[in-house]
């Protein structure tokens, strides 16, 4: 008879406000205790009524993340991916979209037997999801994140499924609270108040936390940890210092140092085993390491700001790439996040001009009309100024459009998705997708997930992977019109890369007479690229970069 799965769960839960760090904490705790030889899996509870995060505007929750299964999740996956070294998957990732439209379904179908049906089921099905997850790996630990704060009415739902899992067993689960330690500057003392309030709140749920991370500016000193330990009914080792960092990759050692792992173990009647993290310490040591010289990026995009504050969680994936790609060449980057919007408003010589300072330009992920003139105008800049030029999706589909106009001639060359009207079709919806479109089927129904690539030889591409067979990440609707290929080729475009199965182009080059470094891909491989493995087409846009930067042989 086969033994009952039985694994440990871990429960991570924010207080005061959110984007605090429980990502982090949940992905640094889970690689520690990877780190110590056992089997970790995370799942991200979404609060959120969507099925999953592909429709939701950058701006509203950040960039959506891409996993190898077509999965679009919160960008949380992505962290747990790059500390974990391991993908992540539909089963890692839950909203309460899911939730209520699986119970829903099943009362329909009379899955219930005529019960009526009420919230207990629903934490039934969230249960059984969480450990779903971990039964697909044979976890020892599932390390589940909680979305949102304490308190807030959107995920009580997830706390009592937390709660009833204690209930049944009360070795088999702990509880990790996130909170924040503030240091108003007219007191200019942390003040504790804050996380005692949210721990009330937890508390009114039914759930004692076993450990409080106190987020913080600077160090916690002992009389705050005393004043937690007293007021929040937590012992003093357990409540763990949690200050701004100057990486988050640094974060796992901070905890290690103060023992959280073993800690963590020990409540779950786990046998401490040695931790093996020295490749993760070495990886830290060449980020801290001080780099001579110097590169400016220019991203070009339209996701850029909330209200009057500028927003980079619209484009956290290639943030994270490019920061491992910089770490491994050691180079320091700055990122000049520029408006597609405003940039088009200029002429060219002022564009040109504003455009000047960069060592090198990005067009990334987008979607829609707006903004797409001031995008082709700074692939135009690039290609024409021998500026290193990376495209990814919608900046591959937009340096086809640029090279058709102003290379080709098709003055009025475009993509039908930004103008169905124009003649020169050279990005267009191939028929499957059309018939989708019609339906009015937009959810989870792009050219989704991990896609093999055929690489052409003696390409920029080939050099880049050296290999003829790859896999990227895919999130898009629209193709390279492959009628107009051969005139492009003619024209000096050089297609590098095709699709396996269906033969569409997923890269596009310039050779290397014509350009230093300009590549594009219909793939993402922002969303692949780790701290222990930098993606090797940021490692090489960043060699690039910073030979025009410093141009002078080593």
């Amino acid at each position: 008879m086969p033994q009952k799965y039985s694994p440990k769960f871990v429960f991570v839960s924010g207080g005061v406000l959110s984007s605090l760090g429980k990502g982090i904490t949940t992905a640094s705790l889970a690689l520690l205790l990877q780190s110590r030889g056992y089997r970790v899996t995370i799942v991200k509870c979404e609060n959120y009524l969507n099925i999953d995060s592909g429709l939701i505007n950058p701006i509203e929750h950040g960039d959506p993340f891409l996993c190898d299964d077509g999965t679009e999740a919160d960008m949380d996956l992505g962290t747990y991916e790059k500390f974990l070294n391991k993908n992540m998957g539909k089963l890692n990732f839950i909203t309460l979209g899911q939730i209520y439209k699986a119970v829903i379904d099943r009362e329909r179908a009379f899955g219930y037997k005529g019960e009526d049906v009420e919230m207990p089921h629903v934490c039934e099905e969230i249960i059984s999801r969480i450990t779903d997850a971990g039964k697909q790996e044979n976890a020892d630990i599932i390390i589940t994140e909680l979305g949102g704060t304490a308190g807030e009415y959107l995920n009580v739902l997830y706390y009592e499924s937390a709660r009833i899992l204690r209930y049944r067993n009360e070795e088999m689960v702990l509880h990790v609270h996130v909170s924040y330690l503030p240091t108003p500057s007219h007191i200019g003392e942390p003040k504790t108040k804050p996380t005692q309030l949210s721990v009330q709140r937890l508390n009114a749920m039914g759930i004692q936390p076993d450990f409080i991370v106190a987020r913080s500016k600077n160090p916690m000193d002992e009389r705050r940890r005393d004043r937690f330990a007293f007021f929040c009914n937590v012992r003093p080792s357990h409540i763990i210092s949690a200050p701004d960092m100057p990486s988050v990759y640094e974060v796992p050692l901070l905890f290690a140092d103060q023992k959280l792992d073993e800690l963590v173990l020990k409540e779950l009647k786990l046998p401490k085993r040695k931790l093996e993290i020295s490749a993760w310490k070495a990886m830290v040591k060449k980020i801290q390491k001080p780099r001579l010289k110097k590169v400016t990026i220019g991203i070009v995009g339209k996701y850029l700001a909330t209200g009057t504050y500028q927003l980079i969680d619209s484009y956290a994936a290639l943030h994270d790439a490019l920061m491992h790609a910089s770490a491994e060449v050691g180079v320091e980057m700055e990122i000049d996040w520029i408006n597609a919007e405003k940039l088009e408003k200029l002429d060219k010589k002022k564009r040109f001009e504003s455009l000047s300072h960069l060592s090198g330009v990005i067009v990334p992920i987008g979607w829609g009309a707006r903004g797409v003139e001031g995008k082709i105008d700074a692939v135009e800049f690039a290609r024409e100024q021998r500026v290193p030029y990376l495209g990814l999706c919608y900046g591959m589909q937009l340096a086809v459009v640029e090279f058709a106009r102003h290379v080709a001639g098709f003055l009025d060359a475009n993509t039908q998705e930004v103008d169905p009207d124009s003649k020169h079709q050279v990005i267009h919806m191939i028929p499957d997708q059309q018939r989708i479109l019609e339906n009015r089927a937009y959810g989870g129904t792009m050219r989704l997930g991990k896609w093999e690539c055929k690489v052409e030889p003696n390409t920029v591409a080939s050099k880049i992977y050296q290999s003829n067979r790859i896999w990227e990440r895919h999130r898009h609707r629209y193709e390279f019109n492959d009628a107009y290929a051969d005139i492009l080729e003619e024209k000096g475009l050089i297609i590098s890369g095709r699709s396996v199965k269906e033969n569409l182009v997923e890269m596009i080059e310039l050779p290397a007479n014509a350009h230093p470094f300009f590549f594009a891909t219909q793939g993402h491989p922002e969303y692949k690229s780790r701290p222990l493995q930098p993606h090797p087409v940021f490692v090489a846009f960043m060699d690039a970069c910073v030979k025009k930067a410093d141009p002078t042989p080593k």
